[in-house]
């Protein structure tokens, strides 16, 4: 399986561009309203026009309304997958497979225990993107420039095909891949010079360490 990259938490042409060129999978967009990332949708319906068929677009949506779901699916026609970040059980993400969308869910990893919580979401999503868990109390689910102790994914059987964030950078990405396997890699801050504001010489360099992988 190739390596596949997603930069998320885009916001700005400058950035999208970096990606793309850069090689990377897929691109994601935050909506969450606490995010320094957070994006309109207008916003994301003009970088949707700009992005090749070949790459893969994600929303990042944090226990969202039903109605807000709706709203995406029906004014970005060129997404690939909604994102969850929050606490929506598995019967909700279950419920939203057939749509002609991926379902992702992030699952926030501090403890084995936490890796466990993965195998709940089988059958109701088709990727489990492993990020660290954030403090308690803490307004972003995501996004924070943490990463969990990565060798917790060392001998797991994954019950659905994964991803891993959280903290990840162009510095630490073989290490990530030699730890613990992973082909997919999700960064937000790591390609960042301050919190949502992408750098596009970090994109750069990241996913050229990824290709280099």
């Amino acid at each position: 399986m190739p390596i596949r990259s997603k930069i998320c938490g885009i916001t700005t042409p400058e950035a999208l561009d970096a990606a793309l060129a850069g090689g990377a999978s897929h691109v994601g967009f935050v909506f969450f309203p606490k995010s320094p990332r957070n994006i309109s949708l207008a916003n994301t319906q003009a970088l949707l026009k700009k992005l090749p068929r070949s790459v893969r677009s994600v929303a990042l949506v944090v226990d969202p309304e039903a109605e807000f779901i709706d709203t995406i699916v029906r004014d970005l026609p060129g997404l690939t997958a909604l994102q969850f970040h929050g606490d929506e059980p598995p019967s909700r993400l279950a419920a939203l497979r057939g749509q002609g969308l991926e379902i992702w869910k992030a699952v926030p990893v501090r403890t084995q225990a936490d890796l466990m919580k993965s195998a709940d979401y089988k059958g109701a999503a088709d990727y489990i993107l492993y990020d660290a868990k954030p403090p308690k109390g803490a307004d972003l689910p995501g996004g924070t420039g943490q990463r969990f102790d990565w060798a917790l994914l060392q001998g797991v059987q994954h019950p659905l095909p994964w991803i891993l964030a959280g903290g990840l950078d162009a510095h630490n990405l073989a290490e990530a891949r030699q730890v613990t396997g992973a082909d997919f890699f999700d960064v937000s801050s790591g390609v960042e010079s301050a919190p949502g504001i992408k750098d596009v010489d970090k994109i750069a360099a990241f996913l050229k360490a990824a290709s280099n992988l």
